[in-house]
């Protein structure tokens, strides 16, 4: 699921985010305490701009090095992979020092030495706060949360689908037999230990399967269109994120209506990101609202866990469709998970 190495994994936005943070978190902290007598908020920002300026240039070629050699630092030891860190920092800002010193302005040997133990101390923070991150979503935590978050299926659609089924026995026992197999495969789904990441022809299929148990009862009133690119067999997604989004789709949008609709699934590949597209059609009765957003919320809580900023999931609506996107990474889930 998640990585199992502690060192931060730089190729990841929230990582950036974090360390820029960090960064200005830790420069007012000093700002302010050396501040001097008449000391106020415009004195204050000042100074700290102006430190920032001098520290921003070595920090964005830091994140950068570390950026780009990552996938070497990651295969080494942890503590070797610290050492690795901190000397590519200090060397980093040594030579944006000497720069400084040659091109701007010339700098004291204190000076040279304040700059120094602050890269220190910055590294250091940096690093002992990512690895109470990673203590914080251990395997062991994470995977609980996952765990509990997982799309639980509605108990209405097992009855109402069990009630199909038994219509079904006498007058077509072939395709009650095919919606019961349905039935149990998409219940092992459920009820599996759902950490790992799934192919997503493996989710594809899911939703296919559920949509034709819920073809049984909405016969007609339900259609659905599915536009797929041709994409690779290899892209992993989270289990049980397709499937919930076209199960609200038919709880919300088709069922409501008299007439029925039509679900209409995209799923292309944009760059390095898998974008999933469902529409279905917007209903007047907002009663079942509060159960879209819980699934919603649910989704965009369980991708957070597994690739932190790097996915994405939003909704509106747009000419009398309900929309909901998410755009996963392609990448390895190595390269995306934070630290």
């Amino acid at each position: 699921m998640r990585k199992s190495n502690r060192i931060p994994n730089f190729r990841n936005l929230g990582i950036h985010l974090r360390v820029l943070l960090l960064h200005v978190c830790l420069l007012g902290l000093l700002t302010m305490a050396g501040g001097q007598p008449g000391w106020s908020i415009a004195l204050w920002a000042t100074e700290l701009t102006q430190l920032a300026g001098q520290w921003l240039p070595p920090l964005l070629l830091t994140m950068g090095g570390l950026t780009l050699l990552y996938p070497f630092i990651i295969r080494l030891p942890y503590r070797s992979g610290l050492a690795a860190i901190m000397a590519l920092a200090l060397l980093l800002t040594l030579l944006c020092s000497y720069g400084y010193h040659s091109w701007i302005s010339p700098l004291s040997t204190g000076q040279s030495l304040q700059i120094i133990l602050l890269c220190v101390g910055d590294v250091a923070l940096c690093l002992y706060y990512f690895d109470l991150l990673q203590r914080a979503y251990s395997p062991a935590i994470a995977e609980a949360r996952l765990q509990a978050l997982q799309a639980r299926i509605r108990p209405h659609f097992l009855f109402n689908s069990l009630n199909a089924v038994l219509s079904l026995i006498r007058s077509h026992p072939q395709r009650a037999e095919t919606a019961l197999e349905d039935m149990a495969e998409l219940f092992r789904v459920l009820m599996a230990d759902n950490r790992a990441l799934v192919p997503l022809a493996q989710e594809i299929e899911l939703c296919q399967q559920y949509l034709s148990i819920e073809k049984l009862r909405l016969d007609e009133r339900l259609q659905c269109e599915w536009h797929m690119a041709e994409i690779s067999a290899g892209i992993m997604i989270p289990p049980l994120i397709l499937q919930p989004l076209v199960e609200n789709a038919v709880y919300h949008g088709i069922e409501p209506l008299a007439q029925g609709g039509t679900i209409v699934i995209n799923i292309y590949t944009s760059g390095q990101d898998l974008l999933l597209r469902i529409c279905n059609p917007l209903s007047s009765r907002p009663d079942k609202s509060g159960g879209n957003k819980m699934a919603l919320k649910n989704i965009r809580e369980r991708l957070r866990l597994h690739y932190d900023l790097e996915a994405r999931l939003k909704q509106y609506e747009a000419q009398g469709q309900y929309v909901v996107e998410i755009t996963i990474p392609t990448r390895p889930l190595s390269e995306v998970t934070h630290g």
